[in-house]
């Protein structure tokens, strides 16, 4: 492979990084997807957000993007569009990025989403592979937007009852970033469609280890488990928790619903980070210090170990 080549896809991380220079790096990404809230402006402004995750997971600091539009032009009007994309814009201004151009074609279903492009020093790239025995995870974002955002399709929850979970969504990862490079951390990934335990499992497979985590310390978003057990499950959740039954061993007094509030699948999540014991409380205070941003919810929720690559403990509680 080409040794400028620093992160390709075959370690299933966030986004692809190119080393331009011996300081500076390219990092790449794209993320496009159809509407999961009724508001179009709230829906540009989660899939900007989503997309330039990845940039942040990999420590980077975002550059530029281009927007991707699938519009059904004949069914709904323009303007609704023009929402979504003032949404878009607004976030990633907010990110001191650029919108530059894009693409758009006539498409039956809305779609939205864009290429991010951002940049990190060579030397400080955050990939999902450097996880190591004894590690802390950290997660930094409540979970069950899939479970929310399902709910409201199914007129299981109004658009109030959305509303932390838009915030959450719409909240950039760029300080939780800024905090795991300063502190400096063994391995992050973000936490998306594959659900916790599938970014999880990815990170884990990557580095070469396992991990244990506690269900009851994974934060949920408020009304997630109750929705949940009213069956507000989406289809991806689903095939998400089918996907890891080689590779997860549930705790018996872990119930069904925890294991698909485990595997639900995410949109602009947090980032689930993984930092040495020694490092763990200056994590800790780096996030403190983050308080006033209402996305973020730092919680520790397991621990790396040795062991078969990407296997998973969960157990109900870990002392």
């Amino acid at each position: 492979m080409d040794p400028r080549i620093l992160v390709d896809a075959s370690t299933r991380d966030d986004a692809a990084v190119f080393q331009l220079t011996p300081d500076r790096a390219l990092v790449a990404t794209v993320d496009f997807f159809t509407p999961i809230v009724d508001s179009a402006y709230d829906f540009g402004r989660i899939a900007a957000a989503n997309a330039l995750s990845d940039i942040y997971a990999m420590g980077g600091t975002p550059l530029f993007t281009l927007t991707l539009v699938g519009w059904p032009r004949e069914t709904l009007p323009l303007a609704l569009l023009g929402d979504v994309l003032r949404g878009g814009a607004d976030v990633v201004h907010a990110a001191g990025a650029f919108i530059l151009g894009g693409h758009s074609i006539d498409d039956p279903e809305p779609k939205f989403g864009m290429v991010a492009i951002g940049e990190v020093h060579p030397d400080r790239v955050v990939t999902n592979a450097g996880a190591q025995p004894g590690d802390i995870l950290v997660l930094t974002k409540e979970i069950g937007t899939g479970v929310l955002t399902t709910a409201l399709k199914r007129d299981l929850l109004d658009e109030a009852g959305l509303e932390r979970a838009v915030t959450v969504m719409t909240t950039l990862n760029a300080e939780a970033a800024r905090a795991m490079v300063q502190v400096g951390v063994h391995a992050a990934t973000d936490v998306t469609g594959f659900g916790l335990l599938g970014h999880l499992h990815n990170m884990l497979r990557a580095s070469g280890v396992s991990a244990e985590v506690g269900a009851e310390q994974v934060r949920l978003l408020p009304r997630a488990r109750e929705l949940a057990e009213r069956g507000a499950i989406a289809g991806g959740t689903k095939r998400n928790l089918e996907s890891l039954k080689e590779a997860v061993t549930f705790a018996p007094d872990v119930g069904e619903i925890d294991r698909l509030l485990l595997c639900d699948a995410q949109t602009s999540g947090g980032l689930l980070i993984a930092v040495a014991p020694q490092q763990r409380d200056a994590l800790a205070e780096a996030f403190g210090q983050l308080a006033h941003i209402p996305g973020y919810a730092y919680a520790t929720i397991g621990t790396v170990t040795a062991g078969p690559a990407g296997a998973i403990t969960v157990k109900r509680h870990l002392g």
